[in-house]
């Protein structure tokens, strides 16, 4: 409207200029014919330039949100900013953002009750794994042992299923787990993280291996989601890398990542885009698991705004899973935009 209002104000101007301040007496009729032609185009052109810049800067608010929302990803619901909107799109705004408060809280909801179902859980199943450990420290018929037993190892998967739950819970970018990152040196983590599979690894009679860079590698992260991670691989290469003898750990400083890898017998490829997928086992798998493993691996991944990347056969010997970090500055200010 004030640009309108301008156009208006030097439309009087120009004629106010014409019939008081020009001696027109002696002009032609066809030259007041084209100067008025040429006084209407340049009106005409300020008048759709006019009109053209107003659509553009009423738009670009309107564009700059569209960019925003594309840019979001799938989990995250937080309000979106009206900054910069026309006046007429508020509304659309405020109503969008009640649906998305209306989305997370009914999520948030969801997490609280997993969290404490599984945790509630644990304390009757731990009642229950104890007392089948106290009855397989005694003499009992062979019959009565073999239930014992496979009590013993119901009780030790619900207990390990509850934990998983417990740990995608917390791994939900919702809960924002970025806030408890802390800058720590992947290489001397892995270390510490890994030696603690030593006394399994051997049990099994599987070689862990460590081939890391002698200088610091930053990265930023939760710890205790890192260490749900590195054993959910580690655990993985041990239950399904059947014929494995060696598991190797490696770390790579630029880009920061860790790869886990072993040399059996690997992945079929028709199954490699599945096998992160919650509650998912291969058909052919024989070792007991819920299918939560990579599963997990994905999600902490996705919360730390890393990316993951499985080879297996025929492109590799045997399967390695390698997360690749962002940097520790990136890290320290990540947002759930850059996530997955």
């Amino acid at each position: 409207m004030p640009a309108i209002l301008l156009l208006v104000v030097l439309d009087l101007g120009a004629t106010w200029v014409i019939t008081h301040k020009l001696d027109i007496a002696s002009w032609m009729l066809e030259d007041i014919f084209w100067m008025m032609v040429l006084g209407q185009v340049l009106l005409l052109a300020l008048f759709a330039w006019v009109v053209v810049s107003g659509v553009r800067s009423g738009l670009r608010g309107v564009n700059h949100l569209s960019e925003a929302i594309r840019q979001r990803s799938a989990d995250d619901l937080q309000p979106l900013e009206a900054a910069g909107l026309p006046t007429e799109m508020t509304p659309l705004v405020a109503r969008t953002n009640e649906l998305l408060s209306r989305l997370e809280a009914s999520m948030a909801a969801q997490r609280r009750f997993v969290g404490h179902a599984a945790h509630q859980l644990r304390t009757p199943l731990s009642g229950l794994k104890l007392e089948s450990e106290l009855m397989l420290a005694r003499p009992l018929p062979e019959d009565v042992r073999i239930r014992a037993e496979r009590i013993k190892s119901v009780t030790d998967r619900m207990i390990r299923l509850g934990q998983q739950l417990l740990v995608l819970a917390r791994a939900d970018p919702g809960v924002r787990p970025q806030d408890s990152f802390e800058r720590i040196d992947l290489c001397e983590w892995v270390r510490l993280a890994g030696a603690e599979w030593l006394a399994r690894t051997r049990a099994a009679g599987i070689e862990l291996e460590l081939n890391a860079p002698d200088e610091a590698v930053l990265i930023d992260a939760d710890v205790l989601l890192l260490g749900e991670l590195l054993g959910n691989l580690i655990d993985n290469a041990l239950r399904y890398g059947t014929g494995a003898t060696r598991i190797g750990l490696q770390v790579g400083a630029n880009p920061p990542s860790l790869s886990v890898e072993d040399n059996g017998a690997g992945i079929d490829e028709q199954e490699q885009q599945r096998v992160f997928e919650a509650f998912y086992r291969a058909p052919g798998a024989t070792a007991g698991g819920s299918g939560l493993g990579l599963a997990i691996v994905r999600e902490i991944a996705h919360a730390h705004g890393a990316w993951w990347k499985l080879a297996s056969r025929p492109d590799f010997a045997g399967t390695r899973v390698t997360v690749v970090f962002p940097g520790p500055r990136i890290g320290a200010q990540l947002t759930r935009e850059r996530g997955g």
